[in-house]
C-alpha cells in the first residue's frame, strides 16, 4: 500500500511537471505576441504624430504671419510665417524629445492644391491670346535656366566635391520634395540637396517682394473676399471635392507637381463651366481668404522643415551652398535680361517669369503683387512641365559622366 501511494504521488510530480511545461510554452508565444510591434498601429501612431506636428505648426504660423505682415513682407508673410513655425516645430522634437519626425509630403501636396485652386481662380478670366503668344518665349528662358542650372551644378561639384549627380540635384530649379526624393532613390546626399533647394526657394521669395517694395511695386489687390456670397460654403466644398478627385487621377497619369497643375486647372475651368450651366448665370466662386492663407502656411511649413530636419552641416558646406545659389540667382538676373529684350514685358513681371524659385511661391508672390498673375503663371507652368520632363535624360546623362570620373579615378 506505501510502495502504491509512492507511484501515484511520483505520476502526479510528473503530470504536474508536464502540465507546467506545456502551459508555460502556450504562454511565451502569446508574451512575444504582444510585445511585437503591429505595422498597422505603428503607423497609426505615425500619423497622429504628424497630425500633431502639422497642428501644432500651423498655430504657431498664425502669429508668425500676423507679424510679419506688418513688415516688408507684405502678403507673401504668411509663407514666411509658416517656414520660422516648420523650423522651430521641427528643432523643438530633435533637441527636447530627441524625435526626429521626417518633412510632412502630404501637408505641402495639400498646400500646393488649395494655392492651386486660388490662382486657378484668379486667372479664370485671363487672356489666352496673349499667354499663346508667349510659349516660345517660355521655352527658351527655360532652356537657358537648364543650360546654366547644368554648368552651376558642374561647378559646385568641382568646389564641393561632391559627386555630379548629387550637385546636379541640388542645383537645378525644380521643387525641395521632388528634388530629395530623386536623391533618395539614387542613394545621394539627401540632407544637401534639401539645404540647397531650400535655401535657393527661401532666398527667392525673400527677394523678390523687398525688391518689389523698394521699388514702390507695392501691391494693389484687395483682400480676397471673406464675405459671405451664395452657396459660397457648398461651392468651397465641391471645387475641394473636384480637385482632390483631380489631383488623385493627376498622379495615376504620372503627372509632375500632380497636386499643383490638377487643382490650377480645375481653378481655372471651375467658373467658366458654372457660367455655362443655365442654372449658374448667377452664381460665382471665389476662393475665401482662408483658403489662400492656409495654403500659404502650409507651403511654408514643409519649406521650414527641410530647414529643420538635419541643421549640422560645417561651414564650409554652407558657405558652398550659398555660393550655388548666389550663381542661381545670377542665372535668373540674366534670364530677366534676356526676357527685356525679348519681349514687351516691364523688368518686375520678367524678373518673376524668370525666377529660380518654387512655381508655386513665385505665381503666389504674383499673386500677392497683383502683377500680370497669368503670364507668371504660363512661364512658371511651362518650366515645370519641361524640368519635369527632362529631368530622367539629365539624371541619366549626369551619371553616366559620374561613372566615367569613377572609371577615370580607380585607373
Amino acid at each position: 500500500m506505501h510502495l502504491w501511494c509512492d507511484r501515484a504521488s511520483l505520476v502526479t510530480s510528473r503530470f504536474k511537471k508536464h502540465f507546467l511545461m506545456n502551459q508555460s510554452l502556450t504562454v511565451v508565444p502569446h508574451q512575444e505576441h504582444s510585445i511585437t510591434e503591429n505595422p498597422v498601429v505603428k503607423q497609426q501612431q505615425l500619423s497622429i504624430k504628424q497630425f500633431i506636428i502639422v497642428s501644432v505648426e500651423l498655430l504657431l504660423a498664425i502669429p508668425f504671419g500676423l507679424a510679419l505682415s506688418h513688415f516688408i513682407f507684405g502678403g507673401i508673410a504668411w509663407i514666411f510665417g509658416g517656414i520660422i513655425s516648420g523650423a522651430l516645430v521641427f528643432q523643438t522634437c530633435r533637441v527636447f524629445y530627441n524625435y526626429l519626425p521626417k518633412p510632412n509630403r502630404a501637408a505641402r501636396q495639400v498646400g500646393m492644391m488649395l494655392v492651386g485652386i486660388t490662382i486657378g481662380a484668379s486667372n479664370a478670366h485671363a487672356n489666352l491670346a496673349n499667354i499663346t503668344a508667349g510659349v516660345p518665349v517660355f521655352v527658351f528662358l527655360t532652356l537657358f535656366l537648364m543650360l546654366c542650372g547644368a554648368c552651376i551644378g558642374y561647378i559646385y561639384s568641382r568646389l564641393s566635391k561632391t559627386n555630379l549627380l548629387t550637385s546636379m540635384l541640388a542645383t537645378v530649379p525644380g521643387g525641395v520634395g521632388v528634388m530629395s526624393a530623386i536623391a533618395a532613390d539614387y542613394n545621394k546626399n539627401v540632407t544637401l540637396v534639401a539645404l540647397v533647394q531650400a535655401l535657393r526657394v527661401t532666398s527667392v521669395v525673400f527677394l523678390i517682394p523687398l525688391i518689389a517694395r523698394v521699388t514702390n511695386h507695392t501691391s494693389t489687390q484687395p483682400p480676397i473676399s471673406s464675405t459671405h456670397e451664395p452657396y459660397s460654403l457648398e461651392l468651397l466644398l465641391l471645387v475641394l471635392l473636384i480637385s482632390t478627385l483631380a489631383v488623385h487621377i493627376a498622379k495615376l497619369l504620372k503627372i509632375p507637381a500632380a497636386p499643383f497643375f490638377a487643382s490650377l486647372l480645375v481653378g481655372i475651368t471651375f467658373n467658366p463651366i458654372l457660367n455655362w450651366l443655365p442654372w449658374g448665370g448667377d452664381i460665382y466662386f471665389t476662393p475665401p481668404l482662408l483658403i489662400k492663407l492656409l495654403g500659404q502656411m502650409l507651403l511654408g511649413i514643409t519649406i521650414g522643415e527641410y530647414w529643420g530636419e538635419k541643421p549640422t552641416f560645417q561651414k564650409r558646406t554652407i558657405g558652398y551652398a550659398f555660393i550655388s545659389v548666389a550663381m542661381t540667382l545670377a542665372a535668373g538676373v540674366a534670364a530677366t535680361l534676356l526676357a527685356m529684350q525679348l519681349t514687351s514685358w516691364d523688368w518686375l513681371t520678367c524678373l518673376l517669369v524668370t525666377a529660380p524659385g518654387g512655381a508655386a511661391e513665385i505665381i503666389l508672390v504674383a499673386l500677392t503683387l497683383d502683377h500680370n498673375v497669368e503670364i507668371v503663371t504660363a512661364g512658371h507652368v511651362v518650366r515645370l512641365i519641361a524640368i519635369n520632363s527632362f529631368l530622367p535624360i539629365w539624371v541619366f546623362l549626369f551619371r553616366h559622366f559620374e561613372n566615367k570620373e569613377d572609371r577615370r579615378e580607380i585607373v
